[in-house]
């Protein structure tokens, strides 16, 4: 009796020993998640220049995921009229999962926009400064012409940049910090462009209009491609979104099946199976159908 009672001591000892270790693992890599995802959130608010802290966004993320749970148990529910524990924490999950990213979808949305705008205004921006430069003017002069032409974004970004130059910062630190900011390829060759035409003396109006037909053309190409790759596009789209209507439209047509189906172990599994391989044919098309230039 005395070591039946010493064993199970040592068993409780133990198990609260692991309970504790594993807590602070789960604890250890909830933070440094939250860490990563805060310094990312950051850049990305940055960039799109949002007035809202990183940390309001990680608590948007996680109402969409708790609305996103409440809405796949809820509608699990009401499909198949019963619920149990196994049910809830997997379709919980699952909506929960997939509707956690949803506020770092937008915000990249938003980036990309903002992006492709600047891509579409510094075109202009270039042949202007060319003609800034060929009626005299300085290259800060110039710079300044097209921080004054209140045009989203691209004054905007112009604007700090000359900010940065009237607080005393060179100008090759100036436009490798906007270039950084920005990460822009065109914009990166531009200030290249500007800055070794600054230290060999060559022209750089006639270089600034080079660059303007070179980013034009690169537009136009762009646009073409997106044109031409907007079928494959739709495609990867309803081919994400043809299984979960399949699914939706069986649940009315024949319930019952369906319920006894979603309500075994291998229905589950197949479930997250058919989930996973969808997201994954939906990322293979999307990156077949992005063609970098």
């Amino acid at each position: 009796m005395n070591y039946t009672l010493l064993a199970a001591l040592f068993v409780g000892l133990a198990s609260s020993l692991g309970l504790i270790v594993i807590i602070n693992a789960v604890s250890g890599v909830s933070a440094r998640y939250k860490e990563r995802y805060l310094q990312e959130t950051a850049v990305v608010v940055d960039d799109v220049l949002l007035s809202m802290p990183p940390s309001r966004v990680l608590d948007f993320s996680l109402i969409f995921a708790a609305v996103g749970a409440f809405a796949a148990v809820g509608g699990v529910g009401y499909y198949t009229g019963s619920l149990n524990w196994p049910k809830i924490i997997i379709f919980g999950l699952i909506g929960a999962v997939a509707a956690f990213p949803l506020p770092r979808i937008y915000l990249g949305f938003l980036r990309k926009q903002r992006l492709r705008k600047f891509n579409e205004q510094l075109e202009d921006a270039l042949l202007s400064m060319s003609s800034s430069l060929k009626a005299g003017f300085s290259i800060n002069q110039a710079l300044e012409v097209i921080a004054d032409e209140n045009r989203h974004p691209i004054s905007f970004e112009f604007s700090l940049l000359i900010q940065e130059l009237r607080l005393g910062v060179t100008l090759e630190t100036a436009l490798d910090n906007m270039s950084k900011r920005l990460d822009c390829p065109d914009f990166e060759l531009v200030a290249v462009s500007i800055l070794t035409a600054r230290q060999t003396g060559g022209e750089l109006t006639a270089t600034l209009e080079r660059l303007a037909g070179v980013i034009r053309e690169r537009v136009r190409i762009t646009a073409r491609i997106r044109a031409l790759t907007a079928q494959g596009r739709m495609q990867a789209v309803i081919i994400a979104l043809m299984p979960f209507a399949l699914f939706f439209a069986m649940m009315n047509i024949v319930p019952d099946m369906m319920t006894s189906f979603f309500s075994t172990v291998a229905g589950v599994l197949s479930l997250l199976a058919v989930i996973i391989l969808v997201v994954i044919g939906f990322l293979t098309i999307r990156k077949i159908t992005n063609i970098d230039i």
